[in-house]
């Protein structure tokens, strides 16, 4: 059984947060942190986890879009602060758990239990990178060279983030503390409900397929990653939360990435798609709960019905998206031949 343990893994998570039971109490009895230096501990809460749902999700586990090279050496250098392996190996264990959800082959899976799914996985994680999974990324130079230095990426980016902190508010064992340690368990336990509560409390309104659910209170914590549902049936959208009033700031700071030339190849799943899906979902609960067969029936056939007008509605802009795309491309060529005529006649003019 010791031989399965990922000893490093185990030693780091289990020794910080006993380091944090003992040395915390002491420290608070013993020193009062200034407000300053807790609200910027906080503040590289949110910021380092953006840097996760931001670049380590939504960009590199399922290419929801792309982004300029300075954009993606901040996410990684404040994806090393988040301290959850380098993003190879994070986009390596979610394109896992999505492949495979809710089975034996996923990484962290919930039917194993909520603790498992939570932080006892990760104890137990000995498979390698798979290179056919990941062989996107391993191309990407900045990505293998996070992971061929993860460690030193990882000491250097905390220490570097520790000591501007201790050195602006003049308290490096204050920053030590809250700017370090509080930080990691707050973000570490916040990232882990994505895996086990949003797993296992909310609502399932886009598919009963996998046991993701959507939990408004959990996208409070993990800006935006909460509408777990809604990720697991359409994964390729970089939108979480597709309402105007749903809180997910990493699809607003990819959004504004995008209208400042920063980001682009933006993935959105249609309309028609989504209000299928809900369509299906809610009558599946419909049926469930009617008693009256003909009743049952009924919403079978309405429901039936109007998915299959939203798939023809789809071809239908398919179609037409085809039929602009080859009158601009005529247009193009037209503009091509009549330049080429030009040219052609120009250079038979000059000889």
């Amino acid at each position: 059984m010791s031989k399965k343990v990922c000893w490093p893994v185990f030693l780091y998570i289990s020794g910080y947060h006993l380091f944090l039971a003992i040395a915390l109490p002491i420290y608070l009895m013993n020193y009062t942190p200034s407000l300053g230096l807790v609200l910027t501990s906080l503040l590289l809460v949110f910021v380092s986890g953006m840097a996760i749902t931001t670049g380590y999700h939504r960009l590199y586990s399922h290419t929801c879009y792309k982004t300029h090279p300075i954009i993606e050496a901040i996410l990684l250098f404040f994806g090393s602060v988040a301290t959850q392996g380098s993003a190879l190996r994070w986009a390596n264990d979610h394109r896992l758990h999505h492949a495979f959800v809710d089975t034996d082959k996923d990484p962290y899976t919930v039917k194993k239990g909520m603790w498992h799914a939570h932080i006892l996985w990760m104890f137990f994680r000995t498979t390698p990178i798979d290179p056919k999974i990941v062989s996107d990324l391993s191309k990407n130079k900045m990505v293998a060279f996070q992971h061929k230095y993860y460690v030193w990426c990882m000491i250097g980016a905390n220490v570097l983030s520790f000591v501007a902190v201790g050195s602006f508010f003049k308290d490096y064992l204050g920053a030590f503390m809250f700017a370090w340690w509080v930080r990691l368990f707050l973000l570490h336990h916040t990232t882990w409900c994505i895996n086990s509560l949003a797993h296992y409390w909310g609502s399932q309104n886009y598919s009963k397929e996998h046991t993701a659910v959507d939990n408004y209170l959990i996208s409070l914590l993990t800006y935006g990653e909460g509408y777990h549902n809604y990720h697991h049936t359409f994964a390729y959208d970089y939108r979480n939360g597709i309402r105007w009033y749903h809180f997910d700031p990493a699809k607003w700071l990819i959004w504004t990435l995008n209208k400042l030339g920063l980001a682009h190849d933006l993935k959105r799943v249609n309309n028609y798609r989504i209000t299928r899906a809900l369509i299906l979902q809610h009558k599946e609960e419909l049926i469930q709960h009617l008693r009256d067969p003909f009743y049952s029936k009924k919403v079978s056939e309405i429901a039936e019905n109007l998915s299959q007008k939203l798939i023809q509605l789809q071809a239908m802009l398919d179609r037409a998206q085809i039929r602009t795309l080859k009158k601009s491309l005529k247009e193009d060529w037209r503009e091509w031949k009549r330049i080429l005529k030009t040219i052609q006649k120009e250079s038979l003019l000059q000889t």
